[in-house]
This record gives structure tokens, C-alpha cells and sequence, in this order.
């Protein structure tokens, strides 16, 4: 296959690496130092489950240059999602189809209304893994795993298509469900609670989960995602949220969220698409969400300086 990784941060390069070295045909959407390194030296990702480096890499900042491929993997960051989806034009050929592998539950909403519904697919990821130097890509824990399907749940051949060039890939584990918007809430469920309770705590996974109050926190506010994605007709069966709290015990004592990583870094973050949609949706369907109003209003000013925004007046 022909693929676009648009955005070829820890995510997206990340996993187009591993498509590349699997003998896909990758090129990567990136910009700035980062697309410098990786014309001038090659991408180099560095993972417990071998290193890779691509040289030379098909890397640009301009999409017209690379004309229409088969795949498109969205792999920006939730808050970039508007710009890169004004920039897919040139990517579309008749066939192509879109990928978003964004945190959140708005991507696929948000680019069947750029490029057409019949484009776009469902899809998460998980890893955690981020830019250690221009050019370079350290996948720090998770055992790297992408899902992807349908909206609407059918089996098509071009699932069928990517789902075999992740099949032999190293590193990556890949999954194709029935109900990938299910699988996606189960994904958000997650990492919202997380990203909003270690961003406020300033803390790793280690140190969330060993303090009885911490803990109840991220359960509670699982438990609220829990009841606006059951309130929005989503299937999530009744032991998500301990699967949720499973998960969070099976993370690396000082694993971080990148949303945590960007708060307290002082850049712009995922807050919006996080803890911000808990909120939203959660005002949309008439459910209270206290612990992530609390989490989002916490975080906020943070945020508004970062982007260097104006405090919103009081509504």
C-alpha cells in the first residue's frame, strides 16, 4: 500500500516506521527541525522491541507533493485535527480512505465533515512513545497496538488491505473490531480520566494508583465517561471501567500522558478533546460529570496561557 502518515510525531512515527520497515511504502506529513532531521539523517525510532531507522525517509511538509495515496493516517495531535484535515486534498485519490488515530471521540466526526463520510474509518492506537530530538522517536511503554474498522461495522477490503500491511509489521499489534466506536470510547474512557487526574496531580502512573484518594478519582471519573457514552446509544459493556483501572494498573510505574507532558511543559494540549469533551458531551446529554468539570476547570488557565487566549468570560 501507499500511505500518508500525517504527522510524524511519537504516534505517527511511531507506526509508519514500522509499515516502512515492514516493506509498505511510507511517506511521512511532518514539519519544522523535526522534517529537517529526518531529510538530513533519517527517522529513527528506539523501542524495547528493536530500533529502526529509515534511510533515506520520504518526509515533506508540502502534500501536493506526494498526490494521492491509499491510506491517509491521521496521526496529529487532537487540536491540530482542523488544519491537517484542510490540507488532505491533495492525498484524495478515488479510493482513498482516512485513519484518525487521535485521543478523543471527535476525530472521525470531525474529518467526514472535511473530506466525506465514506473516507473515513474509526481508529485508535495505543502507545506511548514521543519525540526525543529532531528526527527521533522513543517508544517509552505500551505494547504498541493500532485498531481500526468501519463505522458502520462491515468487513471491507480496504480494512482487509491494512489490516495485512500492520500484520507484518514488527512491534505493532493490530485489531480490526466489530463496534469501532465502542472500541474508541473504551480507548477515551481511559485516557481522559488519566490524562485530567495526572496533568492536576503532576504525577506518573505509579504514584496515581498507590494513593487510595488519587485512585478513587480516576475510577470516578471513568465512571462518568462510562455513563455519557451509554447515554449517546454507545455499547460499552458494564466492566469498562474496570477494564479502565486495569489498565491504568498495567502501566509503567512512570508512565505519563502526553496531554500531563504538554500541561506542564506549558504547550498547548489535548484538554479540549479530553477532559473538555467529558464536559461537553456530558452537558449534550444531560449527564453530570463533576470530577472531570473539576479536572477541565483545574487545568484550564493553564491551557488559555499556553495558547495565550483570554480567561472566557463567566457564563
Amino acid at each position: 500500500m501507499r500511505i500518508a502518515v500525517f504527522g510524524a510525531g511519537g504516534v505517527g512515527g511511531y507506526f509508519g516506521a514500522r509499515l516502512a520497515q515492514a516493506g509498505e511504502s511510507v511517506v511521512f506529513i511532518a514539519r519544522g527541525a523535526h522534517l529537517d532531521a529526518i531529510r538530513r539523517e533519517g527517522l529513527r525510532v528506539e523501542s524495547p522491541l528493536g530500533f529502526v531507522t529509515l534511510r533515506p525517509t520520504a518526509a515533506t511538509d508540502e502534500p501536493a507533493a506526494v498526490g494521492a495515496v491509499d491510506a491517509v493516517l491521521i496521526c496529529v495531535k487532537a487540536w491540530q485535527l482542523g488544519d491537517a484535515a484542510r490540507s488532505l486534498q491533495p492525498l484524495l485519490g478515488t479510493d482513498t480512505f482516512v485513519v484518525p488515530l487521535q485521543n478523543g471521540v471527535e476525530a472521525a466526526d470531525q474529518l467526514a465533515a472535511a473530506v466525506g463520510q465514506e473516507r473515513v474509518l474509526g481508529g485508535l492506537c495505543r502507545i506511548v512513545s514521543y519525540v526525543s530530538g529532531p528526527g527521533r522517536i522513543r517508544h517509552a511503554g505500551l505494547d504498541p497496538r493500532v485498531e481500526f474498522g468501519e463505522r458502520g461495522g462491515a468487513r471491507t477490503p480496504r480494512v482487509e488491505a491494512l489490516r495485512r500491511a500492520f500484520d507484518k509489521a514488527i512491534g505493532v499489534s493490530v485489531g480490526t473490531p466489530a463496534d469501532i466506536e465502542a472500541a474508541v470510547w473504551a480507548k477515551f474512557l481511559f485516557i481522559a480520566p488519566f490524562s485530567g487526574v495526572a496533568a492536576v496531580a503532576r504525577r506518573p502512573a505509579g504514584a496515581l494508583r498507590r494513593v487510595a484518594e488519587t485512585r478513587r478519582m480516576i475510577e470516578e471519573a471513568m465512571s462518568e465517561v462510562y455513563r455519557v457514552a451509554r447515554a449517546r446509544g454507545v455499547d460499552l459493556h458494564d466492566g469498562t471501567v474496570g477494564d479502565g483501572m486495569r489498565f491504568v494498573d498495567g502501566l509503567p510505574e512512570d508512565a505519563t500522558a502526553s496531554m500531563q507532558r504538554d500541561i506542564l511543559e506549558g504547550r498547548p494540549s489535548e484538554l479540549e478533546s479530553l477532559s473538555g469533551a467529558v464536559v461537553r458531551l456530558g452537558r449534550q446529554e444531560g449527564v453530570p460529570v463533576p470530577v472531570n468539570e473539576c479536572l477541565y476547570a483545574s487545568l484550564l488557565p493553564a491551557e488559555l496561557e499556553a495558547r495565550q487566549q483570554k480567561p472566557r468570560p463567566e457564563r
